[in-house]
């Protein structure tokens, strides 16, 4: 399985129908984890699966997702909610009482992805606005593989920044 993940885009909406139209029918699932400041009846939420995020106020999003892909199950969250910005754990705890084997959130503009508790946590940084020690706007690629993960960060010209490619295996 292969998933594309996106988040903070502020109200761009072009760079994410580049995604769509770049990635449509060549992965399994597309996520966004929120502040797109878009409206939830906008057209492109067909190709996504979205939630809420901390600048998105129209109640007619999601505040969560859990989305069974056969081989995953994925929580989808932005995470301000879940007070990212200070620590995972109560990520973890959600993940965890849900059932998912994977969590993808957003809300830091930070990249950044790790195992904790057998849960693959992966923030995919802000495609428009990044922070933190990376200056790329990012979105990623997800590899779901019998044996494990493989993750790969992209910029938004789909310029694969090799460097923060990552593997973790499946025990």
């Amino acid at each position: 399985m292969k998933y594309l993940v996106v988040s903070d885009n502020h109200g761009d909406r072009d760079c994410l129908v580049d995604l769509a139209d770049t990635y449509k029918g060549k992965v399994d699932g597309m996520f966004h984890c929120g502040d797109s400041e878009l409206d939830p009846t906008d057209t492109l939420w067909q190709d996504f699966i979205v939630v809420t995020g901390n600048c998105d106020f129209d109640p007619r999003f999601k505040r969560e997702q859990l989305v069974d892909m056969k081989a995953d199950k994925i929580f989808i969250a932005h995470g301000h909610l879940l007070n990212v910005n200070q620590t995972l754990n109560n990520l973890v705890y959600r993940a965890k009482e849900v059932g998912a084997t994977v969590a993808f959130y957003g809300h830091t503009h930070k990249l950044g992805v790790e195992r904790i508790d057998d849960i693959l946590l992966l923030n995919p940084g802000s495609i428009s606005q990044p922070r933190g020690m990376y200056s790329y706007k990012t979105y990623a690629i997800v590899e779901s593989t019998e044996s494990g993960y493989n993750v790969s960060y992209f910029e938004r010209n789909h310029k694969c920044i090799e460097e923060l490619s990552r593997s973790f295996r499946k025990d």
